[in-house]
């Protein structure tokens, strides 16, 4: 359904836009525009505040919208609104201290996600980069990052790394930096096999610096509950899993145009869509995907109403967006079966789409960790065994 924010012909004019970006492996700078201009940047931004005031569940929704359109442009995007959801997040449990990333958003810039490190499988809970202290609260930031979407446009950059400089032992420092404060280089290095338009360059910090009032956190590392690491674990698990919903929605459509036109000669030129094997196959991609839209609608309401999950909060938003990017790789694949051969090539839209939802299998958390942490939910730790003697 078309929103003020995503009206049909914005959706038609971005859609009509995305293979060529991803043909030219090129930076979707003319959505991004449009979107800006749209106000959909300022989405989840509070009303008080200059934004639309969406909640998480309604900010789902539009990005499987957008994600039908252009996955690369939406995937891309999704940084930026899992900042401002973060900021809205803590901002709703009674803490002013990412107020200033609404402020901005809602002043046009544009926040990128500089978190993922190579071989680092820790993501949220250790980085390898250093978190070096300026003597007055503020931190310049070395290291390198990967999949930093949005680079060639993001103004601001929340990134964290580790301060072992004081006698309290080691910390995670989150903080945000500005492009053109100095300390930063982006590689353009970005050549995937699916999501081209995100243009997600390897970002180098150098000294990036970030002053005491752009310093959101100084925690223990490992896992915890504190609002802002629970709202990017939030934000980031059920915005990407509606993403890849979207896609796989986008496939299906896409698929039963396909065999709804196609023909068959073994039956006197009856359409595909009346081959009870094909049918099954649609049937079964749509039966996968129902069951996934509930779950990601019922659990971001449960972040903005605050319910409590208890222990079970990260391993279900783990799930969920384990859950979402595999089924939507199955749809894909279903899809692409039922439409055949001339889904193979690269200018089909079905092509593009099964190479973008490969990607969700890369982004935290992966399927290992989501079965891991379920386990240890349900039965504890491993155990020494044998016991130890006394």
């Amino acid at each position: 359904m078309a929103t003020d924010l995503l009206p049909d012909d914005l959706l038609d004019r971005i859609r009509s836009r995305a293979a060529d970006y991803d043909r030219a492996n090129a930076f979707f700078t003319e959505d991004l525009a449009e979107l800006a201009e749209s106000g959909y940047l300022r989405a989840m931004v509070p009303t008080e505040l200059g934004g639309a005031g969406l909640t998480l569940e309604q900010m789902t929704r539009e990005q499987m919208r957008l994600a039908g359109a252009a996955p690369a442009t939406a995937l891309a995007v999704n940084m930026h609104h899992v900042w401002v959801s973060v900021a809205r997040t803590v901002r709703a449990r009674g803490d002013g201290s990412c107020d200033f990333i609404l402020e901005e958003a809602a002043a046009g810039e544009v926040f990128a996600f500089g978190v993922s490190e190579a071989g680092n499988d820790l993501v949220l809970f250790g980085s390898g980069s250093d978190a070096v202290p300026d003597g007055a609260g503020g931190y310049s930031f070395h290291g390198t990052k990967i999949f930093t979407s949005l680079s060639p446009a993001w103004t601001r950059l929340g990134t964290f790394g580790t301060d072992s400089s004081g006698d309290d032992g080691p910390h995670n420092v989150w903080g945000f930096v500005p492009r053109d404060g100095g300390g930063v280089e982006v590689r353009d290095d970005w050549d995937a096999m699916g999501m081209r338009a995100s243009q997600s360059c390897t970002t180098v910090l150098t000294g990036a610096h970030a002053p005491a009032e752009r310093i959101v956190r100084r925690i223990p590392p490992g896992p915890t509950m504190d609002p802002f690491i629970f709202g990017i674990f939030a934000s980031f698990e059920i915005l990407l899993a509606s993403v890849y919903t979207g896609i796989a929605q986008r496939a299906i459509d896409v698929a039963v145009r396909t065999v709804r036109t196609r023909r068959s000669r073994a039956n006197d030129g009856a359409p595909y869509a009346n081959d009870p094997a094909i049918r099954w196959r649609l049937a079964d991609a749509a039966i996968q995907l129902d069951g996934v839209y509930p779950q990601i609608a019922q659990i971001a309401r449960d972040v903005d109403d605050q319910v409590d999950r208890g222990p079970l909060w990260l391993p279900q938003l783990s799930a969920v967006k384990v859950r979402a990017t595999e089924v939507a790789k199955d749809v894909v694949e279903k899809a692409v079966r039922v439409s055949g051969g001339s889904s193979y090539v690269n200018r089909a839209e079905l092509s593009r789409l099964y190479r973008d939802v490969l990607a969700g299998i890369f982004h935290p958390s992966d399927d290992e960790s989501v079965h891991g942490a379920w386990a240890n939910a349900m039965l504890g730790p491993v155990v020494d065994w044998p016991p130890a003697e006394d």
